[in-house]
């Protein structure tokens, strides 16, 4: 899909900017292997917290929090697993969704603690 991957940088980015708001610190984004990607990698006290970010224009078919499938879920954890076995740390961590919808200004909510 071209122009994919700007469109769903924007998304990030904004997504960053109002996790650092609200206090959040970015430690890696984009982090891929072979489970999969994770979008942002934040931490909020001594808590890492993994975020996905998604994005619909509307809350058809559920919204953007919807798009966050058990399966996605289970690969966002072996992601995750990974991820902090090569940075050989022990974290208390969490998975946060950010999910954005509409046109600008965008809604974004922030679920905690998502799954």
């Amino acid at each position: 899909m071209q122009g994919g991957n700007s469109k769903g940088a924007f998304f990030e980015d904004l997504a960053l900017n109002y996790l650092q708001q609200q206090g959040l610190t970015l430690l890696a984004r984009n982090v891929s292997c072979r489970f999969g990607e994770l979008d942002l990698v934040c931490q909020q006290q001594k808590q890492w917290v993994f975020v996905e970010v998604k994005y619909r224009q509307n809350n058809s078919f559920g919204g953007a929090a919807a798009a966050v499938t058990l399966s996605k879920q289970q690969k966002l954890r072996q992601t995750a697993a990974w991820f902090l076995q090569q940075q050989q740390k022990q974290a208390d961590c969490r998975f946060d969704v950010v999910a954005i919808s509409g046109d600008s200004p965008y809604q974004i909510e922030w679920i905690k603690n998502a799954f």
